[in-house]
């Protein structure tokens, strides 16, 4: 049988796989699908997940248990020679292997893109994966357990204070959702009143949320500064040492949480490979997915979600190509499962044409805010639609039934606000209190 390979299983490799296995004959291929996680993020939760409103479990969907006949590798693949159709696959635990393969399908995703500003490296933390978005949730909670056991002052203030870089959908998500949190903390901590708790995004650009118009981009903007939550436009992050925030415009602060997400950019092991790749780190392909070269077409290798300089069809991407988005990676996905049996059977593959069905956001419980061309819908009715979009996206009835049901549960009990954050250092308990062997005197001589 053919042996595909497909390296990655976020969004667009997920679905590949999980489409393969439902519309392809028995016998017709055997496929494989490496990532270092055992899980797909469904990214689009993971402010969500920050805040307390969804179980981080329940965000993620496990490649074994959903890909029943696909071989499932937990494993990173960290070089790849088309030449010989060989990808170089380095697990956990054990020695790096040469796997071949006959058509390999590259869905590696993206990481966060930062710049060498001082202090981000050390201080900040990304939202590209669910461990970042628990850690968040955690630290907030914590912040809160410890700033009500301290006076009024500079240290309570830093506790209190939580910065947010980048003003795209991903940052005001995550800005929405903590501002909200802390809200809602503040009746368990009779100590800590709303005036105590600060919140800044810093955005470089003059507006956030490109996706959607000025006039709804502006109501965010208002609604944020009758929330209490500071939007810094036209400014940019000089330095953040020692969590000391240091903007252009001259402002300072100090701060306990500098949540990071302005940008994303290719996966860096495409430079580990004979592929081509574009001025931008991405795979080159051409709207069918398949990767192509000055030459033409690459034959038998294909790519696909935020990896890959995919050409947007309608005319609406950046620069000409699609946004990285879970919209677009997909049904790009999909539509790489399709095209990847039409080549199987002799069949042309179809180019990805997708019009984007607007850009939809929470800003916490009960706000939101939702763009379809000239319309623009904002508060309660924007959340509702931002719900159930997701709710119906999430990938496979068992994880939409758990994510719905613990909307309704904490609709009807409240959020958990217990942080886990001790699950850092599990061993430390144990290890203090461990009875170890008595040191042997030296014998006498």
């Amino acid at each position: 049988m053919p042996k595909i390979l497909i390296v990655g299983g976020g969004y667009a490799g997920f679905y590949t796989a999980w489409k393969l296995e439902k519309k392809m004959r028995a016998g017709e291929a055997e496929v494989t699908m490496v990532d270092p996680l055992p899980y797909m993020q469904y990214q689009p939760f993971l402010p969500e997940v920050a805040a307390g409103s969804i179980e981080p479990r329940h965000a993620v969907v496990s490649h074994r248990r959903h890909l029943k006949t696909t071989h499932v590798v937990t494993a990173r693949v960290t070089a790849i020679d088309h030449a010989t159709k060989t990808a170089t696959i380095t697990p956990e635990v054990g020695e790096p292997w040469q796997q071949e393969y006959d058509t390999i399908v590259v869905t590696a995703g993206a990481v966060s893109r930062t710049f060498p500003i001082p202090g981000v490296a050390d201080e900040a933390i990304g939202l590209k994966n669910i461990e970042e978005a628990v850690a968040i949730r955690d630290k907030v909670l914590t912040n809160f357990d410890k700033a009500a056991l301290l006076e009024p002052g500079p240290e309570r203030d830093r506790l209190l204070t939580f910065t947010v870089i980048g003003g795209g959908f991903a940052g005001i998500e995550i800005f929405g959702e903590l501002r909200s949190f802390a809200s809602a903390l503040l009746k368990s901590y009779p100590g800590i009143r709303f005036e105590d708790t600060h919140f800044h995004l810093i955005e470089a650009m003059g507006r956030i949320m490109p996706e959607v118009s000025l006039k709804t981009s502006l109501w965010v903007i208002k609604t944020f500064a009758q929330r209490g939550a500071e939007i810094h436009l036209n400014t940019q992050l000089t330095s953040a040492v020692g969590g000391n925030i240091e903007l252009s415009t001259g402002e300072s602060f100090s701060t306990d949480l500098i949540v990071w997400t302005a940008g994303v950019m290719a996966t860096p092991m495409l430079k580990n490979t004979d592929l081509p790749i574009e001025e931008r780190g991405r795979l080159r392909v051409q709207p069918d997915l398949r990767v192509i070269n000055d030459d033409g077409v690459v034959a038998d290798a294909w790519g696909a979600g935020d990896v890959s300089a995919v050409p947007d069809l309608t005319g609406a991407g950046v620069g000409g190509f699609c946004v990285p988005n879970a919209q677009h990676a997909v049904r790009q996905g999909k539509l790489m499962a399709d095209n990847l049996l039409a080549e199987l059977r002799g069949e042309k593959p179809k180019d990805y044409f997708h019009k984007n069905l607007g850009a939809v956001a929470g800003l916490g419980l009960g706000e939101g805010a939702f763009q379809s061309g000239k319309i623009g819908i904002t508060g309660v009715p924007a959340w509702f639609m931002h719900r159930g979009y997701h709710g119906l996206a999430m990938p496979t009835w068992e994880r939409k039934i758990r994510v719905v049901g613990g909307w309704v549960s904490n609709a009807l009990l409240g959020r958990d606000i217990v942080s886990m954050e001790a699950r850092e250092h599990p061993k430390e308990a144990f290890e203090e209190f461990a009875s170890r062997p008595k040191a042997t005197a030296p014998a006498a001589k």
